[in-house]
């Protein structure tokens, strides 16, 4: 598969990008632990059939130290004994955050119970790396950017 545009290639484009990976890089520099990060980008990925993101997120957890236990499991994080109720929280949450299509929306429920395991600021960083990741699925949705050539880091020159 080949990508409808390279967005990168475009003034436009490669400058809303460069922006999008800068918040992510102030998101990845907050008190929210990296690991959880990662599970919340490959979680809303796994929802919005995002394999480019996928591809990325999986690949950037693994050489953060994930376990490829955990990696596999993210999809059934529910039936799995292996993610703190903290990662639990905001994996029901980046769950709620990017299912608003459903007509659910997030419930008080989800917000309460993550907001037992997270502080303002980091509930604000949760907010904003589900939009976020939410944002990047469907960018590379739209353009059809293919999975599997992903290398960590290659995005780190983008400052």
């Amino acid at each position: 598969m080949e990508a409808r545009i390279d967005t990168f290639a475009t003034p436009t484009g490669a400058k809303f990008a460069k922006y999008l990976i800068g918040a992510s890089r102030v998101l990845h520099e907050g008190s929210v632990p990296v690991s959880t990060l990662h599970l919340v980008e490959i979680r809303a990925s796994q929802i919005n059939g995002c394999g480019f993101c996928l591809d990325m997120h999986t690949k950037d957890a693994a050489a953060a130290g994930e376990t490829p236990e955990r990696l596999n499991l993210v999809a059934a994080w529910r039936e799995a004994g292996c993610f703190t109720d903290a990662e639990r929280a905001a994996l029901e949450l980046a769950e709620a955050g990017t299912r608003l299509a459903d007509g659910t929306g997030v419930s008080d429920e989800v917000w309460e119970n993550a907001a037992q395991h997270y502080d303002e600021d980091q509930l604000a960083t949760l907010v904003a790396q589900i939009a976020l990741i939410n944002a990047f699925n469907r960018g590379n949705i739209l353009v059809k950017q293919p999975a599997g050539d992903y290398v960590p880091g290659q995005f780190d020159a983008l400052k």
